[in-house]
């Protein structure tokens, strides 16, 4: 998977963004640029974080921002890697919605964005990858 982000030119490396919105935005940018998903994804992202809150904090650090499976944004199914210096704050006073790493789901409909999920979970769970 980490070769996919490389290959796809899937991946952000960055100082911070002022806020979690802004982070939000900025994860998509890769997706964006080779059409993987429209720039309105990023935003139905927010809308979504703002309606039910921070559920893209999967654990401590790590942040999987995404979508309604099957969403009108989406062309084509992909993962955007994201890694910021300075952590992002999704609910301030609480650390552990805190975010550094940003794994960005595209998925054209519902079973690929359970390949996604499962594909992520795994890569997640090998020892380190997530203290990279």
């Amino acid at each position: 998977m980490l070769r996919e982000f490389v290959e796809k030119k899937h991946y952000k490396f960055a100082a911070g963004a002022e806020t979690w919105q802004e982070a939000v935005r900025m994860s998509c940018e890769s997706l964006e640029a080779d059409g993987t998903v429209n720039a309105q994804y990023a935003e139905e992202i927010i809308r979504c974080v703002e309606k039910y809150g921070p559920y893209i904090i999967i654990m401590p650090d790590v942040a999987m921002p995404h979508s309604q499976e099957g969403s009108a944004n989406v062309n084509k199914t992909a993962i955007g890697f994201m890694k910021l210096e300075k952590p992002v704050s999704f609910d301030p006073g609480d650390p552990e919605k805190d975010a550094t790493l940003f794994f960005t789901l595209a998925a054209s409909d519902s079973d690929q964005h359970m390949a996604n999920m499962v594909r992520l979970s795994e890569m997640l769970m090998t020892d380190g990858v997530a203290d990279a």
